[in-house]
């Protein structure tokens, strides 16, 4: 009846080892528009994911920006902490997977030791010194009956993978403020040409009206306000160049580089301004590394309410010990001077005061916060790309509008300057019209920029390409593989 009864024993042990009392894990549950609100009905036939995957910025056209992109990969301090943080997480899974199997361990040791005289119990034939030889092996193993330790992995290996997409979520945020730094410094640069070619000609414009002045023709005060105009001007120039500094001065800490040792020479450059598909709003959820980490973090959350409710159960860990002894210089080795101890051990919580209870319920406070935050991420996530639509398609309808305005407003100051060489206005109105046309040319190139910035933010919105499938496997995620996340 022995070998029926151990098998019994076995089986129950086998089938309890299959247990997992975490709650079965469900994605939580948030509502998903069929279409955006703000793209317009012509979005829907497009493709349902127009962005590139990896370099998306090369959209731009810029060889200088594609350049500048690349370096953050190598040089970004705040993405190489991401990847420390990432390394940091699958060591921690590691850990936690590693009480799945057993632990064995291996040790000996040789000392001389004196006892003394006086030692309670000791007889009259032991000796005062004697030598104390030994090597040996332990092995223990938990067996996982409640899933505790499973449990412990996936959490760790959830975290792991919300590691991994925070990593992505960085490069993404990195990738993204270093283009709007940069066209917002072309943009700069647009303004300081428009400025300097203001200057050139409001400087002509007062060596007109000097001219005038001289030949009795035009009053001082047109003088002064031509002087007005042209001074106000160079300080405009001024002003850029100081906005253009402290955007490249951001670029050059993003690609790693000292400010004092980084410039880019400025140009005039015209940037591509892609149209993004957003495709339906259900792939935004697969798109953005943020809400992949979110997703993560909720699944570790429920696999530690399985490891606080498995801590009310019995905890039952296999142990073997073995090994050689002797007090003397015989061979260690032999079988007269072995040993060995083998048999289970259990232990089970009787009274803890609460503790069991009250990690239980953090556990479950905990996956509800995280669910939550997760919603919120999605909403947010929707939000940022209605507003990146609305932004894009409204901006595109004001620069058409402020095209118009510049045309005009160039009409008349050419006017304006003809009437006045011919002496039928005062230079007041060619005052009035230059300050409108240089007001509506610098807003016109403003909204340049601003479109592009909306461009940008749309792009990281929608996830900068990345996709769910890009987040690492489980077995990936709780794997040391040296420099494997390296940027």
């Amino acid at each position: 009846m022995r070998f029926p009864t151990y098998a019994a024993i076995a089986g129950c042990s086998l089938a309890l080892a299959g247990c997992n009392l975490a709650p079965q894990y469900k994605v939580p549950t948030v509502e998903v528009p069929t279409q955006y609100k703000e793209a317009g009905p012509w979005e829907a036939a497009k493709p349902s994911d127009g962005i590139p995957r990896g370099h998306w910025w090369e959209l731009y056209g810029d060889s200088t920006l594609n350049g500048l992109e690349a370096q953050i990969d190598s040089s970004n301090p705040d993405l190489a902490s991401a990847v420390a943080r990432y390394d940091q997480a699958r060591a921690l899974a590691v850990e936690a997977g590693a009480p799945l199997l057993p632990f064995v361990n291996a040790g000996g040791s040789a000392t001389q030791n004196r006892q003394s005289a006086k030692r309670p119990l000791r007889s009259a034939n032991q000796p005062n010194q004697f030598a104390n030889n030994s090597i040996g092996l332990q092995a223990t193993y938990e067996i996982d009956f409640w899933g505790q330790l499973r449990n412990i992995a996936a959490a760790g290996t959830a975290s792991a993978q919300a590691s991994a997409a925070d990593l992505e979520t960085v490069r993404l945020s990195l990738e993204a403020e270093l283009a709007n730094d940069y066209v917002v410094l072309r943009g700069l640069d647009a303004q300081a040409k428009l400025l300097s070619d203001t200057v050139e000609s409001y400087s002509k414009a007062l060596k007109l009206t000097e001219d005038r002045f001289r030949g009795n023709i035009a009053s001082g005060i047109d003088v002064s306000r031509a002087q007005t105009q042209l001074e106000t001007a160079r300080a405009a120039v001024a002003e850029v160049q100081a906005q253009r500094a402290l955007y490249e001065h951001a670029i050059a800490s993003l690609i790693g580089k000292p400010a004092s040792e980084f410039s880019i020479a400025p140009a005039v450059v015209t940037l591509a301004l892609p149209n993004i598909p957003t495709g339906v709003p259900a792939a935004l959820l697969e798109r953005r590394p943020d809400i992949a980490a979110a997703e993560r973090r909720v699944a570790a959350a429920n696999a530690n309410i399985g490891v606080a409710k498995a801590a009310f159960y019995p905890n039952i860990t296999l142990a073997a010990l073995g090994g050689f002894q002797n007090t003397g210089a015989a061979a260690l080795l032999a079988a007269p001077f072995s040993y060995w101890s083998v048999g289970p051990g259990l232990t089970l919580p009787i009274f803890e005061n609460g503790l069991l209870e009250a990690e239980e319920n953090r556990t479950y406070a905990v996956q509800r916060q995280t669910s939550e935050d997760y919603r919120s991420l999605v909403l947010r996530a929707f939000q940022e790309v209605e507003d990146q639509l609305a932004l894009l398609r409204d901006l595109r309808d004001e620069a058409q509008r402020e095209d118009a305005a510049v045309k005009a407003a160039e009409h008349t100051l050419d006017l304006s300057l003809n009437l006045y060489r011919d002496g039928a206005v005062s230079y007041l109105d060619v005052t009035v019209a230059q300050t409108a046309a240089l007001q509506v040319e610098l807003v016109s190139l403003n909204l340049t920029t601003r479109r592009y910035q909306a461009n940008v933010s749309l792009i990281r919105a929608l996830g900068g390409g990345w996709t769910a499938a890009d987040l690492p496997s489980p077995d990936t995620a709780s794997t040391l593989e040296t420099g494997a996340a390296t940027p």
